[in-house]
């Protein structure tokens, strides 16, 4: 019979110091970009930009399967491996590996496995949501990878999503998938009340098309972040699009969870979680607290959306 594997608490819910590994994220940020982008090319649109993101898998992250005309293809992140993985229908599988390389050495040698399986793709190689972007195929710059980091770094996903699909599970309203969204890099799940939002004012580097259309409808979101430069640490997020008065002094759990008023949102640092003696509860309570004091504040019509 097989036997199961228990993990100490603290290999579940790894360790993840932004200082520690900040040169690896940051490139392995441009790798997702490249490969989010060829999905997002050809992948036919879907309503708040559903069909841009990646999502979580068993061994790092995936496209899901990406229509290239009657053919499919699926291109994954295997940070266990370490490959980066592209297959295709037809049975074909190439692999690049993981490793120290510059983004433009990745996202030449990308394209070149992609062209010799018949696919031709063209991308806008300009990053999004990043200060001072390079285009990729100069980007010389990034070239860090820490196969340990960036394994904890999916092992952090992987619980996140775990615990957020749960969350995602206790609604029968209009959601999305829990997804990773590669321009800023964090994994979130949406819901939306049904009713319309105000026209969003814009944010820093993101085009105006892309908030009004992220945001057109008025959206309760919470998500995993792994921090940037600006704010350096991993943390758990959640707001109101609009955020209705009063939601910045709710009555928010766990202890740690605080407003982080730069931001416009409840954040609870990944520490907390992970150190908490109950790693599930403490991301639950954060969870579940912050929309339902949003919800009640912005007067949706819970007895309807919530199973």
């Amino acid at each position: 019979m097989p036997q199961t594997v228990v993990l100490p608490r603290t290999d579940v819910w790894p360790a993840l110091p932004y200082e520690a590994w900040k040169d690896t994220l940051q490139t392995l940020h441009m790798w997702t970009q490249i490969v989010g982008k060829i999905r997002m090319e050809l992948t036919p649109a879907v309503n708040h930009w559903w069909h841009v993101p990646l999502y979580v898998c068993a061994r790092g992250l995936t496209t899901t399967a990406i229509p290239y005309g009657v053919r499919t293809f699926e291109i994954d992140f295997d940070f266990i491996d370490h490959r980066l993985v592209v297959r295709t229908g037809e049975g074909e599988v190439r692999t690049l590996e993981l490793r120290p390389r510059t983004v433009a050495d990745f996202h030449a040698e990308l394209m070149a496995v992609l062209g010799k399986l018949g696919i031709t793709v063209r991308i806008n190689t300009l990053p999004q949501e990043v200060p001072d972007p390079i285009p990729f195929e100069r980007d010389t710059t990034h070239a860090s990878y820490d196969a340990d980091a960036a394994n904890r770094f999916w092992r952090v996903l992987a619980q996140a999503d775990r615990v957020m699909r749960e969350f995602r599970a206790g609604w029968l309203g209009k959601c999305s998938p829990v997804h990773l969204f590669w321009g800023s890099l964090d994994l979130a799940v949406t819901r939306f009340s049904g009713g319309p939002a105000p026209v969003h004012p814009g944010a820093p580097g993101i085009a105006d098309s892309v908030t009004r259309e992220a945001y057109s409808h008025a959206a309760s979101s919470a998500g995993f972040w792994p921090g940037n430069a600006m704010f350096p640490q991993p943390a758990f997020y959640a707001y109101f699009y609009p955020e209705p008065e009063g939601y910045k002094s709710a009555s928010v759990g766990p202890e740690a969870a605080y407003y982080g008023a730069e931001m416009g949102e409840w954040l609870l640092p990944y520490e907390a979680v992970r150190t908490a003696p109950d790693p599930d509860a403490a991301l639950r309570e954060f969870l579940e607290t912050t929309y339902a004091a949003g919800a009640t504040l912005a007067g949706w019509d819970r007895a309807a959306l919530e199973r």
